[in-house]
């Protein structure tokens, strides 16, 4: 069974404008490209015909309205539409929990109705909220919250950037500003402590944490705290409990969305990444919108041998629990 656990729904109704020559594109407060909004985001049954074709089985739906959104009622109508796209496709979708994870007691019962009621298996968030890193003490209640219900925390990379105005042409916060938001909150939410405050929690972080494999190198000198003279120093001198790598090898899930198909881009990820922590992930239909292209990439990550079919099929349970699912 291929599950591809990064798969984009945005119900009509959430659609301010109608979009013009078939999508619209939205641009932050400093004129930075943010999001891009197109009729093929709430056309489900283009989404089973894509899923035929690629040879996917079931579509994790997340939507990027209701990431850390701090409507209640935004999180809710989501939540109920991600259950009803359930219910019309019978086994093809699993929805995912939206509500803003410094939303308090309010939130915190959404969540609850989602792992309860609706049967969710995870929570979205973003890779900055509010201006905050992942490692901020103020979603210390969010992360126990999330860890208590038995719901895993997909790390989507912030739509809008806390700080965009360095992006400020050629598309770059949207090509390669998301990706640096996720590395760095993969160091936050590591070095800050968070996965040894939790030891439950369970963490999926999206584009191969923005493809942290090519500077892991790097990442690791800079964890020698007293060869760079930053030891003892409150906010750059921190360290885990475990070495960096044991992290990335038993705490986190990566998949394999954001590389717009590049098999190419898995390839890299390997090199550092142990494969049997990597899910499919398609990024459907945002950054990927051919059907045809998210066949190839999954024909291409066949291709890798035991490890593609490890990532494909074999690593989903570290996710989602075929036997809770089931019951």
């Amino acid at each position: 069974m291929i599950v591809d656990f990064q798969h984009h729904y945005t119900p009509k109704e959430l659609f301010k404008d109608k979009p013009v020559d078939g999508k619209t594109l939205n641009y932050d407060k400093n004129g930075v490209p943010s999001y891009i909004f197109h009729p093929l985001l709430y056309d489900l049954d283009a989404h089973i015909a894509m899923m035929d074709t690629a040879g996917i089985d079931v579509a994790v739906l997340s939507c990027a309205e209701g990431m850390c959104n701090p409507s209640l009622d935004v999180s809710r109508f989501l939540n109920d539409k991600m259950k009803e796209a359930e219910r019309r496709y019978p086994g093809r979708f699993t929805g995912t929990a939206h509500a803003h994870p410094l939303g308090g007691k309010d939130a915190f019962r959404e969540m609850a109705r989602c792992a309860h009621d609706l049967g969710f298996p995870g929570i979205v968030i973003t890779s900055e909220i509010d201006g905050k890193g992942l490692d901020s003490p103020e979603l210390d209640p969010f992360w126990a919250e999330a860890s208590r219900l038995g719901l895993y925390v997909f790390v989507h990379p912030a739509l809008k950037l806390s700080f965009s105005e360095q992006f400020d042409v050629d598309d770059m916060a949207r090509s390669v500003g998301r990706e640096f938001s996720l590395v760095m909150a993969t160091i936050r939410l590591i070095n800050g402590g968070v996965f040894d405050r939790f030891p439950d929690l369970r963490l999926q972080m999206a584009h191969l944490s923005g493809g942290i494999a090519s500077v892991l190198g790097r990442i690791r000198s800079y964890q020698d705290k007293d060869f760079w003279g930053t030891q003892g120093n409150a906010k750059h001198g921190r360290l885990p409990k475990r070495d960096f790598d044991h992290y990335l090898r038993e705490r986190i899930v990566f998949d394999t969305a954001g590389f717009c198909g590049a098999v190419s881009s898995v390839k890299t990820a390997l090199v550092e990444l142990d494969p049997a922590r990597i899910v499919f992930g398609s990024d459907y239909p945002q950054e990927i919108r051919d059907p045809v292209a998210v066949r190839d990439f999954v024909n291409g990550l066949r291709a890798l041998g035991n490890t593609g079919t490890a990532i494909l099929t074999g690593n989903r349970t570290l996710l989602i629990d075929a036997k809770a699912r089931a019951a």
